[in-house]
């Protein structure tokens, strides 16, 4: 199990990796595109949707280290006044109900994506991109994702992580 542990986690950072590429290759083609239209006076045509496509695919790529780094948002104060067992469950709840959630929207966006490639989906903008290029990101953003959940879940149950990264607070110990 420590072997898949570990596999998870290194896709999970590629994909943070990945997503920070994107996002700095969406900055980068927004300052050409600044630079070509108000300096030199050509027409953008690709530029607009590479951006988007790419900030979407960041969102979509990057979910999986948010969630493996604990970096998203997380209200824990009810955590933080909860006891050491209903804390584990809250924290046990959460993960599962969310890796369910994880694993139904990985089987929606891979029906979705490969929709859009047996149907040949191509923008329609003057770009003409092909969707299933774009769209991708979601079946395997999804798919790490859900891969991570199932790591976390199972190293909440075997005490290997703690719920919501709390320590367990000891009485009588000074600070």
């Amino acid at each position: 199990m420590d072997g898949f542990i570990r596999t998870v986690r290194q896709m999970s950072t590629l994909c943070g990796f990945v997503a920070a590429g994107l996002i700095s290759a969406g900055v980068v083609v927004v300052c050409q595109m600044v630079f070509a239209r108000f300096v030199l006076g050509s027409n953008t045509i690709w530029q607009t949707d590479f951006t988007t496509y790419s900030i979407v695919a960041a969102t979509f790529l990057g979910s999986p280290y948010v969630l493996l780094t604990r970096g998203h948002v997380n209200v824990d104060i009810l955590p933080h006044y909860l006891g050491q067992a209903a804390r584990f469950r809250l924290a046990m709840l959460s993960a599962v109900m969310s890796l369910c959630f994880s694993f139904v929207m990985t089987w929606l966006a891979w029906h979705y994506w490969y929709e859009s490639w047996s149907g040949s989906w191509v923008s329609d903008t003057m770009w003409r991109v092909r969707l299933w290029i774009p769209f991708a990101a979601m079946p395997l953003g999804f798919a790490v994702l859900t891969l991570q959940y199932i790591v976390d879940v199972y190293c909440l149950a075997v005490g290997r992580d703690l719920p919501f990264g709390i320590e367990v607070e000891h009485k009588g110990e000074s600070a």
